[in-house]
C-alpha cells in the first residue's frame, strides 16, 4: 500500500489539482508529471526507500512535489520548520540521518557544514524549480515506478518533543495518512467539485499532510496561497468551497470588514484544528457568517482522531466523534475505561495511531497502555453518542498560533541564561495566538535582570514562536512539596497577562 495510490489513483487527470491564485494552475496529470520527475532527481542523487528526506524551504508547489516525490519512492519525508534555528537543525538532522537534506539556494552555505555532520548530501530549491535539485528534475523524464510498500511502512518523520527531553520523531505510516485522508473526506462529504482554501504553512501536519491528502483524495482541487494574509485570503474566498485554518487565523479574519461578504452561497465548511477553538471566538463568526466553524481533534502520534461532521448542525466546543476506523475511550483516575458517557485521560486506537517512535523504544513503551492504545495526554468527556469534547491536556503543551510549544524546551534555554537560577514555562491565553508562551524565573543570589535582554537571548536558541513574549523575575516558583512546579497556579496567577479577563 503506498499513499501515492489514494490521492492520485481516482482523480480526473484534465481535472484541476492546484492551483496559486495570480499564478500557475496544475491538473493532476500536470502535477503527477512533476512530481514524478522529481522522483527521477531524487532516485538520481541516490535515494532509495526508507531513507529520510529533510527538507527546509519556504511554501511552494515545489514542496508538494518534492514531498510526494518521497511518496512515490517509499523514502521517508521530514519537513523543518522555517523558523528553526541552526542548532535546532542540527540536532534534527543528526537524529534523523537522512540522505538528502534540502533547503533554499541562499541557504546553501549556512548549511553545508551542518548536512557534512549529518553525513547527508546537500540540495537546493526554489519556488519556480530553481536551485541545483529544481534544475536536476527539469532535465528528467517522469518516473514511472511507484514503490510497493507494506501499509505500515514509514511515509514521514515529524518530530515532537512531548514535555521532557529531546524532540523525537514520530513515525507516520502510509496507512495513517491514507486512510485519515479517506475518511475526512467522507465524514466532509468532499468531493471534485470542492475547493480549498490553502493558507497553511506546510513544515506543519496541519497543513503539508492533512489538507493537501485530504483534498486530493476527494478529488478536489487547492487553492495555494504562499501564506496567511487576512488581505490575500477574502480576495482567493469566492472561489473556495471550504477553508482549513487554526483559530489565529479565524480571529484575523474577522477582523477585516470584507469577509463575511467574500463567503459566496457555495461556500461549506469553516474547519478550525491545531489547538481549541475559543468559544467567545466561535460565536463571533457565527454572528458575522451565519456559519458555524467546525473542529476536528488530532495529535503528531495519532493523526486525526475525530472531527464534527459537515451535517452535525451546532457542537460548538466539541470535535467531534471517531474517523471512521478509530476509537476511543477515556481512563479515570482508577484505571476503568469507557467510551461513552464518561471523562478522563483520552485513550485512541485505530488506522490513526502512529507505528513508534524514531529510534526510542523505550518512548514508545510509555506511549502506549499495555493493550495496545495510544495515551494522547489530553483529558476529554465522551458524551453518550461518543462525541468527543476537550477537556484540558494533562501534559503542560502549550499551542501558540497553531503550533505546540513545549516548555521543557524553553526552559532548558532559558535556565543557562546568565543570572536565572531555574525558570517555568506556560501558556496564557493571547487574543491573536490563542495561548502565549510566558515564563517566570527564579534569579541567583544577587544578580540583576533584563528582560529583553532575556528574550533577546532565547531567540538565538529557539524558533521565534517559541520565545517567550514575556519573561518576569519573580522571588518564589510556586512548587508543591515533593518540589513540582505548580503549573497550574502560574496559569491561574497569569491569566490576564495579555488579555483582561472578566470578571
Amino acid at each position: 500500500m503506498n499513499l501515492y495510490h489514494a490521492l492520485y489513483a481516482d482523480r480526473d487527470p484534465a481535472g484541476v489539482a492546484l492551483g496559486v491564485p495570480g499564478a500557475a494552475t496544475y491538473t493532476t496529470a500536470v502535477l503527477v508529471d512533476q512530481i514524478g520527475r522529481y522522483a527521477a532527481a531524487l532516485h538520481a542523487l541516490g535515494v532509495r526507500q526508507g531513507d529520510r528526506v529533510s527538507f527546509k524551504l519556504e511554501k511552494a508547489p515545489e514542496i508538494i512535489f518534492l514531498a510526494h516525490a518521497c511518496i512515490q519512492l517509499g523514502a521517508i519525508l521530514h519537513p523543518l520548520n522555517t523558523a528553526y534555528t541552526d542548532q535546532e537543525i542540527a540536532y534534527l538532522l543528526g537524529d534523523a540521518e537522512p540522505a538528502l537534506f534540502v533547503c533554499d539556494p541562499e541557504e546553501k552555505d549556512r548549511f553545508e557544514n551542518t548536512a557534512a555532520q549529518a553525513n547527508s548530501r546537500l540540495e537546493t530549491l526554489s519556488a519556480g524549480g530553481g536551485g541545483t535539485l529544481g534544475a536536476l528534475a527539469s532535465q528528467q523524464q517522469r518516473r514511472q515506478e511507484i514503490a510497493d510498500l507494506d501499509a505500515d511502512a514509514t511515509a514521514a518523520i515529524l518530530y515532537t518533543s512531548g514535555t521532557t527531553g529531546k524532540p523525537k520523531g514520530a513515525q507516520i505510516t502510509h496507512r495513517n495518512l491514507a486512510e485519515s485522508a479517506r475518511a475526512l473526506a467522507s465524514v466532509w462529504r468532499l468531493g471534485r467539485s470542492d475547493a480549498l482554501l490553502h493558507a497553511l504553512p506546510v513544515y506543519h501536519a496541519h497543513g503539508l499532510l492533512t489538507a493537501i491528502n485530504t483534498m486530493l483524495a476527494a478529488g478536489g482541487s487547492i487553492l495555494f496561497l504562499p501564506r496567511f494574509d487576512a488581505g490575500e485570503v477574502i480576495v482567493a474566498l469566492p472561489a473556495a468551497t471550504l477553508i482549513m485554518g487554526v483559530p489565529t487565523h479565524y480571529a484575523r479574519l474577522l477582523r477585516e470588514p470584507g469577509f463575511a461578504e467574500a463567503l459566496r452561497p457555495t461556500f461549506r465548511l469553516a474547519i478550525s484544528g491545531s489547538a481549541p477553538l475559543p468559544l467567545e471566538l466561535a460565536a463571533q463568526f457565527v454572528q458575522r457568517t451565519g456559519r458555524h466553524i467546525i473542529e476536528r481533534y488530532g495529535s503528531t502520534e495519532a493523526a486525526i482522531v475525530t472531527a464534527v461532521p459537515d451535517s452535525a448542525g451546532d457542537r460548538t466546543g466539541w470535535v467531534g466523534w471517531p474517523l471512521p476506523g478509530v476509537e476511543v475511550r477515556v481512563a479515570a483516575p482508577d484505571g476503568t475505561r469507557a467510551q461513552r458517557s464518561a471523562t478522563g485521560a483520552l485513550e485512541t486506537r485505530g488506522h490513526n495511531v502512529f507505528s513508534g517512535y524514531w529510534k526510542r523504544p523505550e518512548a514508545d513503551r510509555e506511549a502506549f497502555t499495555p493493550d495496545g492504545w495510544f495515551v494522547t495526554g489530553d483529558v476529554a468527556e465522551i458524551d453518550g453518542t461518543g462525541c468527543v469534547r476537550l477537556l484540558d491536556r494533562s501534559k503542560d503543551l502549550i499551542i501558540s498560533g497553531g503550533l505546540n510549544v513545549y516548555p521543557r524546551e524553553v526552559e532548558s534555554v532559558l535556565d543557562t541564561l546568565s543570572g536565572i537560577a531555574q525558570s517555568a514555562v506556560f501558556g496564557a491565553p493571547h487574543p491573536d495566538f490563542g495561548e502565549a508562551v510566558a515564563a517566570v524565573v527564579e534569579l541567583e543570589t544577587g544578580a540583576g535582570f533584563d528582560e529583553a535582554a532575556a528574550i533577546a537571548a532565547a531567540k538565538t536558541r529557539l524558533a521565534a514562536y517559541k520565545v517567550p513574549k514575556r519573561i518576569l523575575a519573580v522571588n518564589e516558583i510556586p512548587r508543591n512539596r515533593m518540589g513540582k512546579v505548580l503549573k497550574a497556579e502560574l496559569r491561574a496567577n497569569y491569566r490576564s497577562l495579555f488579555v483582561p479577563v472578566k470578571t
